[in-house]
């Protein structure tokens, strides 16, 4: 059994992908496999990963049809070995001592899983690297302690990805955690992403950067501007996970709508502008349904948020011509993700917040009992 087995999800990648394998294979943890799912490459990555298979008996090489993200991830998922799982996008690349670190860590305090900080980062044409560090949290007490997800749900507020960490892979098996087999990349690793924090109860976050994770690869699906609806298909699926167990969806509820908002966001900027107005009503539609449920919880987001909220679900049309066509025209930030954390960040820390929120604890307590009754 290997220490760490590392997925590398492979589509039509040929110009980074030498990049990223050599980050691999020079790994300090030699203790590795590296499961490598080609997903029927029209280009020349499938010979570089036979290149380097042949060269390196660790490397696991799976030649498949074309098929999308989610079904090759579970491929390399059903087929990994090691006592936990890392996963490597393939335009990205991470530090040689990456897996070594994170391992020791995980093995040490027999974590489900532990993440770290990363990097994003953009290549110009000379060669020059753009970095930008993006914390997983803002708050300096979340990191370097063991935490429990599954009973924490302000955790869901980390930024979220699925690689800058390694899983233990017993833990992944114990609680079936899969990826939805959509088509083509159509982010299924948000689902995935939800229940690693839902179920796992050991956990870390480290302050430290190491993955490097590419934003100048136009054909990432980030900058898809015809993929409209695959964000809303993935939160059905995410919460359809949540609803199999009513305590687990009383929980988690508030922060699903939290995320979902801000990924609805991040779609209305990524896709078409002939598109946007079409999905600003479905948006609508969603938050209007959620809030006659009484799902959504006004603690959750930040002012602003709230009332952006408001507005789309009573007039959204002129949601979309004043926050969507005059915001985007003008470079409003709206999508701005960290900027929204940092907001709530400080609206929570303020006494005025703690105040109310020490004088709402009974009513609050009150009305979560007679919910459930």
């Amino acid at each position: 059994m290997a220490k760490v087995s590392i997925i590398v999800p492979t589509y039509n990648v040929e110009n980074y992908l030498v990049e990223c394998m050599e980050s691999l294979v020079n790994q300090t943890l030699t203790d590795i496999e590296i499961i490598c799912i080609n997903d029927g490459s029209t280009d020349g990555s499938l010979e570089i990963l036979k290149a380097y298979a042949q060269k390196d008996s660790r490397i696991v090489l799976i030649d498949k049809e074309n098929g999308g993200y989610g079904i090759g991830m579970n491929i390399g998922l059903d087929k990994a070995s090691g006592q936990y799982i890392g996963i490597v996008e393939p335009d990205d690349f991470v530090p040689i001592n990456m897996y070594q670190d994170l391992y020791n860590k995980a093995s040490e305090n027999d974590l489900d899983f532990v993440k770290a900080d990363f990097y994003r980062f953009k290549r110009s044409d000379n060669g020059d690297m753009e970095l930008a560090y993006n914390h997983l949290s803002i708050n300096p007490e979340d990191y370097n302690v063991i935490f429990d997800p599954s009973k924490n749900p302000d955790a869901l507020r980390f930024i979220m990805n699925t690689w800058s960490g390694i899983y233990k892979r017993d833990f992944l098996e114990k609680h079936n955690i899969r990826h939805n087999e959509t088509p083509g990349a159509s982010f299924q690793d948000n689902g995935f992403w939800f229940q690693t924090f839902i179920f796992a109860q050991r956990a870390m976050i480290l302050d430290r950067p190491y993955y490097m994770n590419r934003r100048d690869n136009p054909n990432s699906s980030v900058h898809n501007k015809d993929k409209v609806y695959c964000m809303n298909v993935e939160y059905d699926h995410i919460r359809d996970i949540l609803s199999r167990d009513e305590e687990l969806w009383n929980r988690f509820k508030g922060l699903y709508w939290f995320k979902k908002y801000n990924n609805y966001w991040g779609t209305v900027k990524r896709i078409g502008e002939e598109h946007r107005k079409e999905y600003v009503m479905r948006f609508s539609q969603e938050f209007k349904r959620g809030l006659e449920k009484n799902e959504l919880e006004e603690e959750v987001f930040t002012p602003t948020a709230w009332s952006n909220i408001q507005f789309l679900v009573k007039d959204p049309e002129g949601f979309y011509t004043r926050k969507v066509v005059m915001g985007l025209a003008d470079g409003n930030s709206n999508f701005n993700y960290q900027k929204t954390l940092n907001e709530l960040n400080r609206l929570k820390n303020s006494n005025s917040y703690k105040i109310g929120r020490a004088l709402t604890c009974i009513p609050r307590k009150i009305k979560a009992s007679l919910k459930k009754a």
